[in-house]
């Protein structure tokens, strides 16, 4: 059946329903013209008469009757569906899947999308943990999180968070038997709780910045971790120093249980943003979820 088919027999369905061509253009939002038009076109083409009209009112046929009874049913579940169909494409849902670290998925995400995710229910959210430099597009994710310096510049990046510090970190309790240290050189000499890179297999290396000098230090010690949460802990048991995100320490720094060093060799750099592919068609969920995300100075 062709859309203009099934729009004539809405029009009929409503009429008979309504008893009025007056009562029925009302609804349909045409002129009673146009309606009797529609009506008469339809007879035309099954040859039948499907109205009696009088002066005071509309009603069906014999043949009228049976189309309101057989047909209007189906037209109803067939409009509705149609209804439905609209609302799914407008309605924002389906899986966003991201890949971030664990720092930035409790300091960022997870603040900023809590509103999103009440909202919205029928959106859902994957996150997945990874401190490699993911290939969102072979593992099939929507978008990750990085800091600003390590997007690819074939990527759309949009700022999620403010501009971030390192910070070098251990209990008090580890400086007590421990030489001072004023310099990046000298964490050669220290216990350093090192992050392995899943992705690459290979350590984090440590970087520093001071005017214009530049220092990546590859630290050795006792410890080896995958996440943050296990380096924060070590720190916080003595077990060794800790570069982590100041964000992530800093409450411990403020209750005395860590004590900072190399602060001075810590500047600013840019923060967190999520990166993508380009899409032409960015479904209503994931732009919704840039949005709520995006940093707002």
């Amino acid at each position: 059946m062709q859309r203009g088919n099934l729009d004539d027999l809405s029009a009929f369905l409503i009429v008979a329903r309504e008893g009025s061509f007056t009562r029925a253009a009302a609804k349909l939002g045409i002129s009673q013209s146009a309606l009797s038009y529609t009506i008469k076109e339809l007879e035309a083409r099954l040859k039948l008469r499907l109205l009696t009209r009088t002066t005071r009112s509309v009603s069906p046929t014999a043949a009228g009757e049976r189309l309101l009874r057989n047909v209007g049913p189906r037209i109803a579940e067939i409009e509705a569906e149609l209804v439905a169909l609209t609302e799914l494409r407008e309605k924002p849902s389906g899986t966003i899947r991201i890949t971030a670290t664990e720092y930035a998925t409790d300091a960022v995400l997870l603040p900023k999308l809590a509103k999103l995710l009440r909202e919205y229910p029928d959106i859902k959210l994957e996150i997945v943990s990874d401190y490699g430099l993911t290939d969102i597009v072979a593992q099939r994710f929507d978008a990750g999180v990085r800091d600003g310096e390590q997007v690819a510049r074939d990527m759309i990046a949009v700022r999620i968070g403010p501009d971030a510090r390192m910070a070098v970190v251990g209990a008090p309790s580890y400086f007590r038997s421990r030489p001072e240290l004023k310099k990046p050189s000298q964490l050669v000499v220290h216990n350093c709780i090192n992050l392995r890179l899943p992705t690459h297999g290979g350590l984090y290396s440590w970087e520093f910045e001071k005017g214009s000098r530049e220092l990546n230090v590859r630290v050795d010690g006792q410890l080896f971790f995958n996440t943050t949460t296990q380096m924060l802990q070590a720190a916080l048991a003595g077990l060794g120093l800790a570069y982590l995100p100041e964000g992530l320490v800093q409450p411990h720094i403020n209750k005395g249980r860590l004590k900072r060093v190399l602060e001075d060799w810590c500047p600013p750099y840019p923060g967190y943003h999520l990166y993508y592919p380009s899409r032409r068609q960015p479904s209503a969920a994931f732009a919704l979820l840039v949005e709520a995300l995006r940093h707002r100075d």
